[in-house]
């Protein structure tokens, strides 16, 4: 199969190269506007790198837990992600670390009105909120009875790819070609690029960082080691999965509960060993996670 001329920008290193980059902040500052619809004196020009090192290899390899956090001229901060395997309490996450994120921002004697708004922009390859049907959702706090947002300093984006399905044909906002961007960019030849972008220089140059032939054999050798990385981990999950339900239906099987519960310990030890998160575990096996913090403290 012909390989295409971009590669996947939800691939780690991809990401990074393209939004966390200082030679292309232009990019990122864009992708900010247009995703959060801002306009005349709310747009931003300018945002500077809080992360110590925003050299996409450096950055890559130190696997951080936030893909971009940035600041503007007026302090806002905003944290970027892009998020492709569901995990279990991603929008707890979301809120810890623009919660951390504010709380970053004083230093020790400073007074709390200087802390400015944070906003948590995420672009995720799986379904954040099935019981939604838009595949964009803004996230804010409100008065319960007026709906006025009285405290400000926290608002939450989400961008779930697999709720977008538009043509070419049908991008007629930024943030539609960016969705259209993400989810299909390594699928793109020439002829569309031209039709997505159009005027569009800034759109037109995120998918010229992609072209596979911009890119070193050592630049493709971390590419593809990222690609690897993600597609084992899910092979991990299938197969714990599949242990999982397999554990079930030995017990069932059996009609002994000490049969059933011994064989999810197995799975839940597993799932411990290949590093999965207490609550995805917790959600995968309907064990407590007390139950399961005890069943790992046996390991150590």
């Amino acid at each position: 199969m012909m390989m295409g001329k971009f590669l996947d920008p939800k691939n780690d290193y991809a990401f990074k190269r393209i939004f966390g980059a200082e030679k292309h902040k232009n990019i990122l500052i864009h992708f900010i506007n247009d995703m959060l619809g801002f306009r005349g004196d709310s747009k931003i020009e300018t945002v500077s790198f809080l992360q110590p090192s925003q050299n996409p290899d450096i950055a890559y390899k130190k696997q951080s837990i936030l893909d971009v956090l940035c600041t503007d001229p007026t302090g806002r901060q905003y944290i970027v992600e892009m998020q492709v395997a569901k995990t279990a309490g991603f929008e707890k996450r979301a809120q810890y670390y623009a919660a951390k994120a504010y709380g970053g921002q004083l230093n020790k004697g400073e007074e709390y009105e200087q802390l400015k708004e944070v906003i948590f922009l995420a672009i995720t390859d799986f379904v954040m909120f099935p019981d939604k049907a838009d595949y964009l959702s803004n996230h804010v706090t409100l008065d319960k009875k007026t709906y006025t947002r009285d405290l400000k300093d926290f608002s939450f984006t989400f961008l779930e790819l697999p709720k977008f399905h538009k043509t070419i044909d049908e991008l007629h906002t930024m943030i539609e070609k960016w969705a259209y961007f993400f989810k299909y960019a390594d699928e793109t030849n020439e002829k569309d690029l031209n039709k997505i972008a159009g005027d569009d220089v800034v759109i037109e140059e995120a998918y010229e960082i992609l072209n596979r032939f911009s890119f070193s054999e050592a630049e493709m050798r971390t590419y593809e080691a990222e690609e690897k990385r993600v597609r084992d981990n899910q092979a991990v999950l299938r197969q714990q999965m599949y242990d999982l339900e397999a554990a079930k239906a030995k017990g069932l099987a059996e009609g002994k509960a000490e049969g059933k519960a011994e064989g999810i310990e197995s799975v839940v030890i597993n799932m411990l060993k290949a590093k999965a998160e207490i609550a995805f575990i917790a959600q995968c096996t309907g064990l407590s996670e007390d139950v399961i913090k005890n069943i790992r403290s046996k390991l150590s």
